[in-house]
């Protein structure tokens, strides 16, 4: 395997590719993504290592360090159900659950799932499916009659809130048993700041638009049950604590105390 390996692959997909590599280098007491260090050294511009600092790479492995927690609570409660991964990208959150009996699914556009098995392969239960988020023909292949989390991480935000909540609306209609979601969110003022350090990493093309303020606004238009809403950086400040920089941990724990970015998680009922 060559740099070539990535051709095609959007800048995008690097942020939190760079952000598992970079703590689990570094913190691997509270992280550590084996996948990700394979692909290191086949990455050919490492401008987001360089630029982003070590907050920004916190933000990223935070939410998943968060999203493993809940996929794994889930699987002890469903051991052989569905793990539905949208707009999975370079997510390599199968081979850090390392569950062998579960249902795992990657769905993502035609052209990233092209990327995706050429860079990650998949594993013996694991399905990669192309298709478009808001077309659901995509879950045709799905055993529905198993109990199911949703996770998605790092897209609902690139889309308005109201394309979000009529996506959300069809999930209840199409996984009627045991559906949970799981995603994470930025409110309104947290995508000012996002927003800027997309654009610092070169891509002001990918902005994003959709926030969560208030988790009840959400539901109530979804028709969901609100299970839980969890910060981002609690477990980090208090495993790591001063072993991070002190710019991190202030604005670790601004982000914590205005609720910038939160993990929401739903009963599709």
């Amino acid at each position: 395997m060559t740099k070539s390996k990535f051709a095609g692959v959007a800048d995008t997909l690097f942020i939190p590719l760079e952000a598992r590599i970079y703590v689990s280098k570094r913190f691997p007491d509270f992280f550590y993504d084996s996948k990700s260090l394979e692909l290191e050294q086949y990455i050919p511009d490492r401008r987001i290592e360089r630029q982003a600092t070590e907050y920004q790479h916190f933000a990223s492995v935070c939410r998943y360090h968060k999203l493993d927690s809940a996929v794994k609570a889930f699987l002890e409660r469903h051991p052989h159900g569905n793990v539905i991964c949208l707009g999975a990208g370079l997510e390599t959150a199968y081979w850090r659950i390392g569950n062998g009996d579960a249902h795992f699914y990657e769905m993502d556009l035609p052209e990233v799932i092209e990327v995706r098995e050429k860079v990650l392969g998949h594993g013996e239960n694991e399905t990669l499916i192309p298709g478009d988020l808001y077309d659901l023909t995509w879950s045709d292949g799905i055993d529905k009659k198993l109990p199911s989390l949703i996770v998605v991480s790092g897209v609902f935000q690139y889309f308005e809130n109201e394309k979000t909540y009529e996506l959300v609306r069809k999930l209840k209609t199409v996984f009627p048993n045991e559906a949970e979601l799981l995603f994470d969110a930025t409110t309104s003022k947290g995508l000012l700041y996002t927003n800027r350090f997309v654009k610092k990493m070169g891509n002001s093309s990918a902005m994003m638009f959709g926030y969560v303020d208030r988790p009840e606004e959400f539901t109530s238009a979804t028709g969901t049950t609100l299970i839980s809403v969890t910060g981002f950086f609690d477990d980090a400040l208090r495993q790591l604590g001063r072993r991070l920089a002190f710019s991190t941990r202030i604005m670790m724990r601004g982000g914590e105390l205005l609720k910038a970015v939160k993990i929401l998680h739903l009963k599709l009922d």
